[in-house]
């Protein structure tokens, strides 16, 4: 009569310890979550801390650097509103991009844990180069697409119209003409990151070049004003990207196998 007892005994002696084991396991993954959200909100906080300290700045100096945004073009605005909208809307586009290195480091410090050893090596040693490639498509974009662009078509609309500029059409597409460049630029680095992940390899790059030369070809029809000469000049550096990035790709192939040659060979037998 007692071995009953004893096996109930046993089970309810089983049933608590692994009701102890199932609320450690999620008093310990709690604190966890918990971190993890405090780490992104902590990230969060200083992003827009930095981009709001830039944009200050920026706007309170607008007088100064105003006239390099306008090019000495009169714009004319439709209302008061109006001035605060493009004032606004400049300032931040500055703000965001001086305060893009800072916000590409918040967030690698925050996703970093959860990558692996080659996607960290990886971002750690070519984001200031995406940052330089980013700099670089926007510069390309303000000195040569953005006022050819604007001076072809003042010129195609002037023999049949009174052409006046307001401000906030004028704001959108100097950034329609900086800011889509600035990521296309960033084509060979999204490139040799998918290759160290494995995602991607230079035989395959090389077997779809020519659709991938129509796909640049439609991104650069849609980001550009519908003249065939902006077209092409965007096009052009964005094939040259390509092959650049398939030279890169295959280099980075052919130093891994390398590396992957003398540890093999280095282990002992």
């Amino acid at each position: 009569m007692t071995v009953p007892t004893e096996e109930k005994q046993t089970n309810e002696h089983v049933a608590s310890v692994g009701s102890k084991d199932s609320s450690t396991n999620d008093s310990t993954m709690e604190p966890t979550l918990v971190e993890h959200l405090t780490d992104l909100r902590k990230q969060l906080v200083k992003s827009i801390a930095v981009f709001l300290v830039f944009f200050i700045g920026a706007f309170s100096t607008i007088n100064l650097w105003f006239p390099y945004v306008t090019r000495g073009h009169k714009l004319i605005v439709l209302g008061p509103l109006e001035i605060i909208t493009f004032y606004t809307t400049i300032s931040a586009a500055l703000a965001l991009g001086l305060a893009l290195p800072f916000l590409c480091n918040f967030l690698w410090q925050f996703v970093r844990p959860g990558l692996n050893e080659k996607e960290s090596r990886f971002l750690s040693l070519y984001s200031p180069v995406m940052f330089i490639l980013f700099a670089a498509g926007l510069a390309f974009g303000y000195f040569i697409v953005n006022p050819l662009s604007y001076n072809f078509l003042i010129s195609l609309g002037a023999m049949n119209f009174d052409i006046l500029i307001s401000a906030q059409e004028y704001v959108r597409f100097l950034l329609l003409t900086t800011m889509p460049i600035g990521l296309l630029f960033e084509l060979p680095m999204v490139a040799m990151f998918l290759a160290a992940i494995g995602l991607l390899t230079g035989d395959t790059m090389k077997k779809v070049r020519k659709w991938s030369y129509v796909v640049l070809a439609v991104l650069s029809a849609l980001i550009t004003p519908p003249d065939f000469i902006t077209q092409l000049i965007v096009l052009i550096p964005m094939i040259l990207l390509y092959e650049a990035s398939i030279r890169l790709v295959i280099h980075t192939e052919k130093r891994a196998q390398l590396r992957a040659t003398e540890e093999s060979q280095s282990r002992p037998v």
